[in-house]
């Protein structure tokens, strides 16, 4: 349960400094993890990614301000970090339904982001929590070149872009134009590049002997050699795209294991896959 006790490290590093100026890169370091696995844990274990978490907790306490002092609305809208009133109020009523004034005169009940308790979830999950067992293995390092595809984790924009992406690649003949391929009957899919507003790219390719010159639009990725947990998704069958949730918030924090360096990545054996059944393994760097 470190992972969560970790997580709940960030989430009151927060707390205590919604009114001021707030880095990933600072919150990830005090839970202690890399800005990539930050952002993937936090969202696998809370639902939010770590910006929405803390716009959400931003407008909540702004509003409770709001209910019982007299702070004027600009001096409400700076202290919480927004550079404008105008820009606060457009996030307070696209939040809430109203504007800051409005909910000041009529005091409407809100459904506010309260706090999340880390300690009530993880006693939840310990009460009937199913472990799916992947196996553990050694992999090499591995070259893949391949074409990336930017998306978001905001509002889980990835799930249903990520199967399109799927489609385009093949669709478009992505495959023929890779050089100096190793397997060619694996697709690789490969996350990287977090950035601070939950943007990141997905990398679709195959497995190469040697990087080359690629055309635009391509990459060459090495994925590190080490220790990997690896999924099949024969052996999560009724999670299907919840298997990355499943995997960051439930199994990787209760088990043995740390995450180790290096991104994450899910492999489809094109030769065994059916548009019903999809062949994939999901593999997690480990220590």
């Amino acid at each position: 349960m470190e992972h969560y006790t970790r997580i709940q490290y960030a989430i009151t590093f927060i707390e205590e400094q919604l009114q001021e100026a707030l880095s990933l890169e600072a919150i990830a370091a005090r839970a202690g993890f890399s800005l990539y696995h930050f952002q993937r844990l936090f969202h696998a274990i809370t639902g939010f990614t770590v910006q929405e978490y803390i716009r959400k907790r931003r407008l909540s306490r702004a509003a409770e301000e709001l209910r019982v002092n007299s702070h004027t609305v600009l001096d409400i809208s700076v202290s919480y970090q927004y550079g404008s009133q105008e820009a606060f109020t457009r996030a307070f009523a696209g939040y809430f339904g109203m504007a800051p004034a409005q909910y000041r005169k009529q005091q409407p009940p809100l459904a506010l982001q309260l706090p999340i308790d880390l300690v009530a979830l993880t006693a939840n999950i310990r009460g009937g929590l199913t472990m799916y067992k992947p196996d553990i293995m050694e992999r090499p390092a591995t070259r893949i070149i391949g074409y990336n595809y930017p998306t978001n984790l905001n509002n889980e924009r990835y799930f249903e872009e990520i199967p399109g992406f799927y489609a385009h690649f093949g669709s478009h003949e992505y495959y023929m134009r890779i050089p100096n391929k190793a397997r060619p009957a694996f697709a690789y899919g490969i996350p990287h590049s977090y950035r601070e507003d939950g943007a990141f790219s997905f990398l679709i390719g195959e497995e190469v002997t040697s990087f080359a010159e690629v055309e635009d639009g391509f990459a060459c990725l090495e994925l590190p050699g080490g220790k990997y947990a690896a999924f099949r998704n024969g052996s999560m069958p009724e999670l299907g795209q919840n298997a990355w949730k499943y995997i960051y918030g439930t199994w990787l924090p209760n088990s043995n294991y740390e995450r180790g360096e290096g991104p994450d990545f899910e492999v489809t054996d094109v030769l065994n896959s059916t548009p019903e059944k999809i062949s994939m393994t999901i593999y997690i760097p480990i220590r």
